[in-house]
C-alpha cells in the first residue's frame, strides 16, 4: 500500500468520524444510522464497510484509537519529569503535550463524553489514566506506607479528577490553552484542592 493510498484512507476514517461526532451532538449515538453517516460524510455505504462492521464498530475504534494517542503520550514521562514538578512547581511538559492532544480531538471527545455519547467511555479513561499515568509514573514517588488513604481509593480519587478537569474544559469550550490547563492539573494534582483554593487544611486525625 502505497503511501498516497494511505493518506486516502486516513482522510476517509477522519470525515467519517466527523460525521459521526456532528449527529452524536445533534441527536444522539443510539439515535444515529449508518445511513445517516454516509448521508452527512457524502460517501456510499460500501465505502463505509470498507473501514467498519458496523455503527459500534467505528465507535469503538475512533475510542480506541485516541486512548491509544493519549497512552503514546503519558508512557513518555518519568519519574523524574513528576519529580522536578514537586521541587520547582513548573508544569510537566508531558501533560501540556496530553491538552494539546484532547485539544486536537476536541470535537469529537466532547461528543462522546457529553450526555449524549457513550456513557462507558468515561471509565476506559479513568481507567488508562490509572494504569498508564498513576501506577506506573506516580508510583515511584508515593509510598504506600505513607498514604493517609487506602490506595484503592487514593487511584480512583485522582483518575475520576483527572477526567473531571477534562470534562469541564471540553464541556466550558477550552477557555484556557492546554499550558494553563496543564499548570490547573498539575496544582491540584500535587497539591491538593485546598492549597488550589487558598485554604491550609490541618490534619483531621490530629
Amino acid at each position: 500500500m502505497d503511501g498516497n493510498t494511505d493518506r486516502r484512507i486516513v482522510r476517509t476514517r477522519l470525515v467519517i468520524r466527523d460525521a459521526l461526532t456532528e449527529l452524536i451532538e445533534e441527536k444522539g449515538f443510539e439515535a444515529v444510522s449508518v445511513k445517516d453517516i454516509t448521508t452527512r460524510a457524502n460517501i456510499n455505504r460500501g465505502t463505509f464497510y470498507l473501514h467498519y462492521r458496523d455503527k459500534f464498530d467505528l465507535l469503538e475504534q475512533s475510542e480506541a484509537e485516541v486512548i491509544e494517542g493519549i497512552i503514546a503520550i503519558i508512557t513518555k514521562a518519568t519519574s523524574e519529569d513528576l519529580e522536578t514538578y514537586r521541587e520547582t512547581g513548573i508544569s510537566v511538559s508531558l501533560i501540556v503535550t496530553v491538552f494539546e492532544y484532547i485539544e486536537e480531538h476536541a470535537a469529537f471527545l466532547k461528543a462522546i463524553l457529553g450526555p449524549k455519547g457513550d456513557v462507558s467511555f468515561q471509565s476506559q479513561l479513568k481507567a488508562m489514566f490509572r494504569k498508564n499515568l498513576l501506577e506506573k509514573n506516580l508510583s515511584p514517588l508515593i509510598r504506600k506506607e505513607n498514604l493517609q488513604v487506602p490506595a484503592e481509593y487514593f487511584l480512583s480519587y485522582v483518575s475520576s479528577a483527572h477526567l473531571g478537569i477534562i470534562q469541564q474544559w471540553l464541556m466550558s469550550g477550552r477557555q484556557e490553552t492546554p499550558a494553563e490547563m496543564a499548570r490547573i492539573l498539575s496544582l491540584l494534582t500535587f497539591r491538593g484542592p485546598f492549597f488550589a483554593a487558598g485554604k491550609a487544611v490541618s490534619d483531621p486525625k490530629a
